[in-house]
């Protein structure tokens, strides 16, 4: 890892270029610094994306669900072989736990709840020993997502590695809003498509060269931006599938994008992530060698 200072001679000083963000080295060091330190903290959590450890698609009815092999939802041991059962029933999902499973929801012993999943916002989190688990939906399925507290995955994890901070790919964007927001179809690892907002579309400049990428919204027309990108690092020095960057929506036309803080989707940390796949539009030829670089072999 470079220390402080060996970043620093490692930054030129930013002039007014076309598309660059004029900052000192000394402050967009620190501002970086402080932005990896958060990442790390949020994929070292105890329920972050190094928890997951099961992902368990529902059929219409009954599913079974405990640590007993062969049953529809099967959790790792330390739980009773019989937990409970998840009910799908048109869409709507309930769950009934058996007697002395010691399954609970915002800390209170379950018998029988339905269960608010995450396309209803957050979703209700059941708890079993260091399990939790909740539904999720994803386009007209739904699925039990199991993470477990004590997985080994997390105490071994030891950061991402990534590319040394570069202020180049830190670039001032264009913003060209549609007409009216479109809701364009995103491909996923599933083989799926999800129907997303997308605003419009960004144009940026980078080693002289124009390029256009389409963001989508997650959380409504003020949430941040979302870029589901591949570049040309990715099967080589980064993630094959592609990266995720987020910025702060437009004010007067423009936005930054800062590819250091480009990250590994969550499949790169879990085969049991349901990850959106970069649409044609934001696949690049050009290589962008700034943040996160691939971690794993998922």
């Amino acid at each position: 890892m470079l220390h402080a200072p060996q970043i620093l001679r490692s930054i030129p000083l930013l002039l007014a270029a076309p598309g660059l963000l004029a900052q000192a080295p000394a402050e967009f060091v620190a501002a970086h610094q402080s932005w990896r330190a958060e990442r790390f903290r949020s994929l070292s959590a105890e329920e972050g994306w190094l928890s997951l450890v099961g992902l368990h698609f529902l059929k219409e009815g009954a599913n079974e669900a405990g640590s007993e092999a062969g049953l529809p939802v099967v959790l790792p041991s330390g739980v009773p072989s019989r937990v409970g059962v998840f009910r799908l029933d048109q869409g709507r999902v309930t769950f009934r736990a058996e007697p002395g499973a010691g399954v609970t929801l915002r800390g209170k012993t379950v018998e029988e709840t339905p269960l608010r999943t995450d396309a209803e916002g957050e979703p209700d989190v059941l708890r079993a020993g260091t399990l939790r688990f909740h539904v999720i939906r994803r386009g007209d399925r739904y699925a039990v997502r199991v993470k477990d507290t004590a997985n080994p995955a997390l105490k071994a994890f030891k950061g991402v590695d990534a590319f040394p901070p570069d202020a180049a790919y830190r670039v001032v964007a264009t913003f060209k809003p549609y007409p009216t927001p479109r809701t364009v179809a995103i491909p996923t690892v599933l083989g799926t498509t999800e129907a997303m907002p997308a605003p419009g579309l960004v144009r940026f400049r980078l080693k002289g060269r124009s390029y256009t990428l389409q963001p989508v919204q997650e959380g409504g027309p003020d949430s941040k931006f979302f870029f589901i990108f591949r570049d040309g690092t990715a099967g080589a020095e980064t993630y094959p599938a592609g990266r995720f960057l987020y910025a702060d929506p437009p004010k007067d036309g423009k936005l930054v994008l800062d590819f250091n803080r480009a990250v590994n989707p969550p499949c790169a940390f879990t085969p049991f992530a349901t990850c959106p796949l970069p649409p044609k539009q934001n696949q690049l030829k050009v290589r962008i060698p700034a943040g996160e670089k691939t971690y794993g072999e998922h």
